[in-house]
């Protein structure tokens, strides 16, 4: 069995200060005290599959690429290179590296749904599957594991025949429109991936039931109850379009995928 692990060092660099993503923006977010946060979710999942793999006798081969985009992260795990690349990465790294890649019985990245996107292209229709550690600021694609642990539970089950491959949806919020104000989420492809409804997040939609508005309504009633006890109560605000609803609920305009603190009547928007 053979793994390429992939990594965009790139990726979730913005979370913490508040970018929307890190395109384009990575000298930036470090200048701003960002640090690396894919590559360590990468290391936790392999130092986890070694676990994995030892207790049931397993030995599977890993390529990679030298540096930050793979081989800083493996700790004691062997491996081959088989591509490198300068100290600064871009996209078209990513989707040179995925093609060299792509021979491999599973491609194991972290990164967001950007990184899914820049791999999808390079495979251009070639079934290989990918299993994503979660990195990014924003993760819609269902081809995320929960968490870096999880991951390594997923791969390891592949490995072992005790899970079947199942085609998912690739998705990323859709950026022209997002600038106009909107979110929207988009769907960009599909990729074949473990499926796993317990260590496989699932790829989330921008739509809501009617069992779910109602929950959202409930809740959002519940808030105006606690800011109607007590004025001055600190609320923080999380992203995505659940929260986003709730708020407008009790009378704010949100950031769209930022983080919003409100006290009393006033909100401050978009914080780092």
């Amino acid at each position: 069995m053979l793994i390429a692990v992939l990594v965009n060092p790139d990726a979730g660099l913005g979370g913490k200060l508040g970018f929307k993503c890190s395109d384009g923006r990575a000298k930036e977010a470090r200048e701003a005290g960002a640090e690396d946060r894919a590559g360590p979710r990468m290391n936790e999942c392999l130092e986890r599959l070694q676990v994995l793999l030892e207790q049931r006798s397993l030995e599977i081969d890993f390529i990679t690429i030298e540096g930050r985009m793979g081989s800083d992260w493996f700790g004691s795990i062997n491996y081959n290179i088989i591509h490198e690349t300068g100290v600064e990465t871009i996209a078209q790294d990513t989707i040179d590296a995925t093609r060299m890649m792509s021979h491999a019985d599973l491609i194991l990245y972290a990164g967001g749904d950007g990184t899914t996107r820049d791999i999808i292209s390079a495979l251009d229709g070639k079934k290989t599957p990918i299993v994503g550690v979660p990195g990014g600021v924003k993760m819609h694609s269902g081809c995320f594991a929960a968490t870096p642990r999880a991951a390594a539970e997923v791969v390891c089950a592949f490995v072992t025949g005790e899970l079947m491959l199942a085609s998912t949806e690739v998705m990323d919020l859709d950026e022209e429109v997002y600038a106009q104000g909107v979110w929207r989420v988009r769907m960009y492809g599909e990729a074949m991936t473990p499926s796993s409804p317990r260590w496989m997040q699932g790829s989330k939609e921008a739509v809501e039931s009617a069992s779910e508005e109602e929950t959202i309504q409930a809740l959002a009633e519940h808030i105006q109850d606690l800011r109607t006890e007590n004025p001055e109560l600190m609320i923080i605000w999380g992203s995505g379009g659940t929260l986003r609803t709730m708020a407008e609920l009790n009378n704010f305009e949100p950031t769209l995928l930022g983080i919003d603190i409100t006290i009393g009547n006033v909100i401050y928007k978009d914080l780092n």
